[in-house]
């Protein structure tokens, strides 16, 4: 099926009435796979700015809410539908599974604007990482794994990359914007198209990255994925962290660290499942070495340091680069 925005409903949740709605049919929808694809844009998005909206992606309804954040406030989290569910519970549900890109910017805004703990977590930017070949040195940027992995038409992908780029003219100063604009009433419709188009080509995403991960073999680098992710949500919690510092461009793994865990593996495996059925002790740890060493077999080209930039949200531009 061709990618078309068109066919997905998008509803700007800007009323509490509205929003227990929206709750009741989010809480209709399937647990055992992710059903709610998230991401989240603001004022310096984090804990020294502000949150404009979240952008909620069910595909199973063909729906996207745009949360008001703006206007709601707090309720937009502390708001209760009928059975007593809200934003908050669903958002810091382990049971509930949702899908973001590089966790760290909203889990650090939510947790310190209104105490969520983000829970039931899944990074799409951490997954195309542990099942790249090749390096893992340094993290992908959305843009760069819609250009990689997406399976939308090229047309369809300079489609997608001009409407970021327009609407970044409109929010960055650097371009003559101003990200206040996130903030004007009502939602401009360039910045609802956006924001749709940041969560649409999520959920192609996932079943990209998802796909690999379930090949026989794959389970260490599943395992290494939700544990990198719940330390993600933990770092931006803490009094520490820093959404500006250029070291969040590289990835959580160095070849160590990955070894180290490769041996812990074995001996796992080694005490607990030699004997068992199914077990993962013919698990091929070469081709976890194999990843770190050649890149000659992937099309991934680490560019180095100066990929800081490529990962760096857009609103965080101006934290580094005045061009």
């Amino acid at each position: 099926m061709a990618f078309d925005l068109a066919r997905i409903e998008t509803i700007v949740v800007d009323s509490v009435a509205l929003l227990r709605s929206v709750i009741g049919e989010v809480m209709t929808l399937r647990t055992d796979t992710p059903s709610l694809f998230i991401d989240l844009e603001g004022y310096q998005l984090g804990r020294h700015g502000s949150i404009s909206v979240m952008t909620i992606y069910a595909p199973p309804k063909e729906k996207v809410y745009l949360v008001d954040i703006h206007r709601l406030g707090a309720d937009a989290f502390s708001t209760v539908n009928v059975d007593g569910k809200s934003l908050k519970s669903i958002l810091e549900s382990s049971v509930i599974l949702k899908v973001f890109f590089d966790i760290r910017h909203d889990s650090d805004a939510l947790f310190s604007h209104y105490s969520i703990a983000i829970g039931g977590a899944r990074d799409v930017q951490l997954m195309e990482l542990g099942t790249r070949t090749g390096s893992k040195d340094f993290l992908a940027s959305l843009a760069e794994c819609v250009e990689k992995d997406s399976t939308i038409s090229a047309k369809e992908k300079k489609t997608w990359e001009m409407t970021k780029l327009n609407t970044r003219r409109l929010y960055d100063p650097a371009l003559g914007g101003r990200y206040e604009i996130f903030n004007d009433r009502p939602i401009k419709p360039e910045i609802v198209k956006y924001c749709v188009g940041d969560v649409a080509l999520l959920p192609g995403l996932f079943i990209a990255y998802n796909t690999k991960l379930c090949r026989p073999g794959e389970k260490f680098w599943e395992v290494q994925i939700l544990e990198a992710t719940k330390k993600r949500i933990q770092l931006s919690q803490s009094p520490n962290f820093d959404g500006t510092s250029q070291a969040n461009a590289r990835g959580p793994w160095t070849r160590e660290a990955i070894e180290e865990a490769i041996n812990q593996w074995n001996d796992d495996i080694m005490d607990n499942a030699m004997n068992e059925e199914g077990s993962d002790f013919d698990f091929d740890f070469e081709p976890i070495f194999h990843d770190f060493d050649d890149d000659d077999d992937d099309d991934w080209h680490d560019d180095g340091p100066t990929s800081c930039r490529d990962i760096i949200p857009d609103c965080d531009y101006h934290y580094y680069y005045s061009d």
